[in-house]
């Protein structure tokens, strides 16, 4: 409180925002690429497969599954790039350059999955959304890679 010379007083207020520690720590965790990675990753891999599930019931029976799987990236690609590129690596520049290197990594995990699958529903036996599934977890980490070190990586001369 400090008197004005015209006889009013003035009223300073600091107001300081009381954080919990838990509202810190998630704070922290949201600022990680890694952890923003993963929960994109699950939105897109949600979102991947229920498109392949979906193109699997309308049209599986008839195409085949690995047809199946081609309808699915061709679908969820674009959607996976955007919300990559914005809400994880959060990047600015050549939008062509940054989608030709998505989907260079993403045609790498799709010849993965295109390998693997047929081994995990033929050779093993296993149900192909089963089969879908667990290969879902080595193209993850195939893909945070790939993204992180090639398709969103920016040299010196780029920032």
């Amino acid at each position: 409180m400090a008197a004005q010379a015209d006889g009013s007083v003035e009223v300073h207020l600091s107001v300081s925002p009381v954080v919990s520690a838990s509202e810190q720590f998630i704070g922290l965790l949201l600022n990680d690429k890694r952890v923003k990675f993963v929960l994109t990753g699950a939105l897109n891999t949600v979102f991947g497969f229920v498109c392949f599930a979906f193109y699997q019931y309308l049209v599986g029976m008839h195409v085949g599954y690995m047809t199946t799987l081609v309808f699915a990236h061709c679908t969820t690609v674009l959607f996976a790039f955007m919300t990559h590129r914005r809400l994880v690596f959060d990047v600015s520049g050549s939008v062509i350059r940054d989608l030709w290197r998505f989907e260079s990594v993403n045609l790498v995990v799709l010849g993965i999955n295109a390998l693997l699958l047929p081994l995990a529903v033929e050779v093993a036996g296993l149900p192909v959304l089963a089969a879908q599934a667990a290969i879902t977890v080595l193209n993850a980490l195939v893909s945070w890679l790939g993204h992180s070190r090639f398709s969103f990586s920016r040299s010196a001369a780029d920032s």
